[in-house]
Order: structure tokens, then sequence, then C-alpha cells
């Protein structure tokens, strides 16, 4: 893994970056002495694949679903 000082990550950030989203860790010295380790997210944020419908058939939603505990959320909200 390759080791760069402070003063060249600063200035070559944007390419460092590119190389790093590229998968090549680096790690950033300071007089000599490592002191940080940057490498890509495994995931990103937002970029995953949402699997709508993953447990369709597993189970029953009863034709009054909306109605269930109806009075005990109504008392809640009114403060009964």
């Amino acid at each position: 893994m390759r080791t760069i000082n402070i003063h060249e990550a600063k200035t070559h950030r944007s390419r460092l970056v590119e190389q790093v989203a590229a998968g090549e860790p680096f790690i950033i010295a300071k007089a000599g002495k490592p002191v940080a380790k940057v490498g890509p997210l495994s995931a990103p944020a937002g970029t995953g694949i949402r699997r709508l419908g993953f447990i369709e058939g597993q189970g029953i939603v009863p034709d009054d679903f909306d109605a269930i505990a109806r009075d005990e959320i109504d008392q809640l909200f009114a403060g009964g």
C-alpha cells in the first residue's frame, strides 16, 4: 500500500480520491509516520438496490387492518 505525505495528499486530493474510488487505498503520513489509512467505502449510502416485495406471500394482512386498535390510537392522540 502506498504511503503519501500530507502535503502531497493536499496537493493531489482530487486525483487521490479518484484512485481510492477505483479501489486503491493509501496511507497518509506526517513526518514519515503513518497517521491515517484512506480507502473506499464498501457500500456508499443510497446506491443499494431496494428489494420491494421480498417477503411477499409470507404473511396475511387482515381486511380490517386500518381499524385495529383505532380506539386506543384515538385516545392516545386526543389525550384521553
